[in-house]
């Protein structure tokens, strides 16, 4: 994952020390590439974490409805006020992050998310959900913008798909074990749904500790050039302790700093454009998928409901990953020909969806839920995180992923209202068609770089 190449002698070399003998002395190079390690660790366990409270309200779920707590509708409409928190939280969080650093937009937003789990956990009012499902929204938003910051602070661009793309699979593992972990916890043992909400809750504790602890808001913060400097800044010695620079003074917010990444490349504004689009289609799923299950193939058990969309997350897994590397290596940088070439196979997977739940084989229904999977997440990592990183830069990199998120968490309230009033069939083919809009959208883009390359 190492974003500079050193010299072959240099990958041989054990850290460099003084005429003395003294060891505390290693190449900046060296500094970086351990950094390097160490923030990508950081980030994709703190965004993998996040997802664990935000997937605790989709395995409550069944147990909710089975016992009444909340009727179907409700649960849609606090899905949708979620989602608009959410959205709302993307435009704000990706600015404030710029100004204020990573560090302190993330750790707040998991103390929060953590806070929300766990009253909806414990509390007995059904009334009380509402705000504590804003302030969840509102939590959650800080995280990718921010994570994505920290990684484009370490990585240049052409290494950028790759680390973009492991990156991703933090939400992608997220949504793929979320669910089913927090169901387990609440169904088998201790039967009340509730307890998906504490589970959440310990989650995003323990990857919190870790985070303040040890998280770093850029190469500047420990001594070392930035990522767009001279790489011959790297061939230095770095003396453990070297006092740090801050890389982003801290200047008050305002309305201008929302919109400054789409004032500096209008590819931004498409982006944001084309994930308000798509992402419907994933959010559905993560938000619905047990109960889209059950209504399509009503004889199957609550537990294989909620195992049943596993097969979306496990190849959503890989997608992020091997779209990072196509649009590195066979695309040469380029992020919209992998975008493109994965909603066309979308389009046609999510317009499958009522002909294979109709045939009653699960196998085929897991089979379509992984495909679906593989191009939503390769689609949705490389518009929401690596195109969206390039097209900002690592000067802008939180405000564009904030702007082209929240343009997408705008869309995604529909994931989370329309499962609550229609069928699946209506619902998979009306992504559908909005994916084609996307394609549509995207296709006059795809040799565009971004400005600075």
């Amino acid at each position: 994952m190492s974003d500079i190449s050193p010299p072959q002698a240099a990958l041989q070399d054990t850290p460099s020390q003084n005429n003395s003998g003294d060891s505390k002395y290693s190449t900046k190079r060296q500094e970086l590439r351990k950094w390097q390690i160490r923030i990508f660790a950081l980030s994709w366990l703190a965004y993998a974490a996040f997802y664990f409270p935000r997937s605790a309200f989709s395995a409550a779920k069944v147990g909710i409805l089975e016992e009444g707590f909340l009727s179907r509708q409700t649960l849609g409409l606090l899905d949708s006020a979620y989602l608009a928190a959410y959205a709302v939280g993307q435009f704000v969080w990706g600015a404030c992050a710029e100004k204020y650093g990573t560090r302190v937009v993330v750790a707040g937003g998991m103390i929060m998310a953590g806070v929300a789990a766990l009253l909806m956990g414990v509390i007995p009012a059904a009334a009380l959900f509402l705000p504590l499902m804003i302030t969840q929204g509102l939590a959650q938003s800080t995280g990718w913008s921010a994570l994505s910051k920290n990684i484009a602070s370490f990585f240049t661009i052409s290494k950028r798909g790759r680390a973009m793309g492991f990156f991703s699979t933090s939400y992608a593992f997220g949504g793929l074990a979320g669910a089913p972990v927090t169901g387990w916890v609440a169904y088998t043992i201790f039967d009340s749904w509730r307890w998906a909400f504490i589970a959440g809750t310990a989650v995003i504790v323990f990857a919190f500790v870790l985070f303040i602890i040890f998280q770093r808001n850029s190469p500047q913060e420990v001594g070392l050039p930035g990522i767009d400097e001279d790489p011959a800044l790297l061939d230095g010695q770095h003396k453990k302790g070297a006092k740090a620079t801050d890389a982003s003074p801290r200047t008050r917010l305002s309305a201008k700093d929302l919109l400054a990444a789409v004032r500096y490349d209008r590819m931004v504004l498409k982006l944001g454009l084309v994930y308000f689009l798509i992402k419907p289609a994933r959010y559905a799923i993560l938000l619905w998928g047990p109960v889209l299950i059950l209504e399509a193939m009503p004889d199957l058990s609550t537990m294989t409901a909620i195992m049943v969309p596993i097969a979306f997350g496990i190849t959503g897994m890989v997608a992020p990953v091997l779209a990072g590397w196509l649009s590195d290596t066979v695309f040469g940088a380029r992020r919209v020909p992998p975008s493109v070439l994965c909603l066309v196979l979308m389009v046609v997977a999510l317009a499958l969806w009522q002909v294979v739940t109709q045939s009653g084989s699960i196998y085929l229904v897991i089979g379509l839920l992984a495909f679906i999977g593989l191009t939503a997440y390769a689609s949705d990592a490389m518009i929401s995180g690596v195109a969206a990183v390039d097209f900002g830069t690592s000067k802008y990199a939180a405000g564009s992923t904030g702007f082209v998120n929240g343009c997408g968490s705008v869309g995604a309230i529909l994931g989370g209202l329309l499962p609550g009033f229609f069928s699946g069939p209506v619902i998979f083919y009306t992504f559908a068609i909005a994916a084609l809009l996307a394609v549509a959208i995207l296709l006059p883009s795809w040799n565009k770089r971004p400005v600075s390359v």
